[in-house]
């Protein structure tokens, strides 16, 4: 494809330092780049010191409004081919501009993750029970899948997502694209490179603080996890590590249970090569996790939930242990630390997860091709797809008029 032109709407704009999200876009932004489109990316969200420089990769940028008829003006003048919205909620304050004035253009959701699915864990953990229909039947589940209707292609990252779509929720397979982590192979010669068992040590977790599963995991090591590992190990740290760490995040940092938090990390690299392993007692979430990809491009053997676990392995072994219970989960993670030859084995299997599920050469035509077959017969694919049509028609003339109003009250 030639010189098309692709809009992408972002949530916020790209930190691939900071999330996983920021290095997923960046990984989508390098696919549609090979194949011919010219980017604009538009947000109307402030960008931040971690902002990646997107000018610098070919990317064009535009800060836009929210409720804001600019967009109207901004989005005919541009006449996109392809509009990509990052995330559901994107979709629901732009989609229905973009299907105003762009009716031709495919209209494709990256999920990031199925964030109805981690408000259904997060519910079921307040109540201390099992994850049930009813709790994932909330109205962010609702709202998301509304929004996956609306779009031509939804992009999930996770074969477990997926599957709860398409089975829970009767999605149709022709409305979602498995699309996961788009990464380098790790070649032998980097293997033989990275720091041995021996000249590692520590342990290290890491994660956006503002993302709410991951302030819970860091509070689940310090009150439970952590002091079990640490009666063992009365020498060992844990180092957490994490963009926007707040007051409630430094507050836990305490030298004497060597419980250190350490803000944010330049260099993930650097830090994750350091340490001897890396703890994901994940309670809730959804989506995969790019701490788990960073550990093991690092070499750095993890202990993680089965929740952190979910979509990653496949049917190849973890590059480490997965356990739920708290004191299996700092008895696995004492036996990595301890354990040269257990701590080699799982380390393979991180390379091997890297190599076999994630490789971006395996994904890339497959990828391609759908978005060639879907813009050649768009209007056919959106005529089987009646509900999204309904949708099209019912919610977003709401969320037109809303957005209106706001408008309007706004001047």
């Amino acid at each position: 494809m030639s010189n098309s032109n692709l809009l992408i709407i972002g949530f916020v704009w790209p930190e691939p330092n900071s999330s996983a999200a920021g290095s997923r876009m960046l990984q989508l932004i390098e696919q549609f780049q090979k194949q011919g489109f010219d980017i604009t990316f538009a947000s109307a969200a402030k960008p931040s010191q971690n902002t990646f420089n997107l000018s610098g990769i070919g990317v064009k940028t535009r800060v836009i409004v929210l409720n804001d008829s600019s967009f109207d003006i901004f989005i005919t003048e541009l006449n996109p081919e392809v509009v990509m919205f990052d995330r559901f909620m994107t979709e629901e304050q732009y989609g229905w501009r973009v299907a105003e004035h762009c009716p031709n253009a495919l209209r494709i959701l990256d999920t990031e993750d199925f964030h109805g699915l981690r408000k259904a864990r997060e519910l079921a953990l307040k109540d201390g029970v099992e994850v049930t229909v009813e709790h994932l039947q909330n109205d962010t589940t609702k709202r998301e899948i509304a929004s996956i209707y609306r779009c031509d292609l939804s992009l999930m990252i996770s074969e477990a997502e997926i599957e709860i779509l398409t089975e829970q929720f009767n999605i149709d397979t022709n409305l979602v694209h498995y699309l996961p982590f788009l990464l380098d192979p790790i070649s032998k010669d980097t293997n033989t490179q990275l720091p041995t068992f021996e000249d590692r040590q520590h342990y290290i977790t890491i994660g956006n603080f503002l993302h709410p599963p991951n302030y819970d995991a860091v509070l689940h090591l310090k009150q439970t996890i952590w002091p079990l590992i640490r009666r063992e190990l009365p020498k060992a740290e844990l180092h957490i590590y994490g963009a926007y760490e707040s007051q409630k995040v430094t507050q836990l940092n305490n030298e004497q249970e060597g419980f250190l938090i350490k803000g944010f990390a330049q260099d993930v690299n650097e830090v994750m090569q350091k340490s001897t392993v890396c703890l994901a007692p994940l309670r809730f979430g959804a989506g995969l996790k790019g701490k788990l990809v960073d550990a093991m491009q690092n070499g750095t053997p993890c202990v993680m939930s089965s929740i952190a676990a979910e979509g990653m392995f496949g049917e190849l072994e973890a590059n480490g242990f997965i356990e739920n219970d708290a004191k299996a989960f700092a008895e696995k993670a004492i036996t990595l630390y301890n354990e040269s030859e257990v701590w080699q084995n799982k380390q393979q299997n991180g390379f091997k997860v890297i190599n076999e599920r994630f490789n971006k050469t395996d994904f890339e035509s497959g990828f391609e091709n759908r978005i060639d077959e879907l813009i050649k017969n768009l209007k056919s694919h959106r005529q089987n797809n009646f509900i999204g049509n309904l949708l099209q028609h019912q919610t977003l003339q709401s969320s037109k008029y809303m957005s209106k109003w706001i408008e309007a009250k706004n001047k």
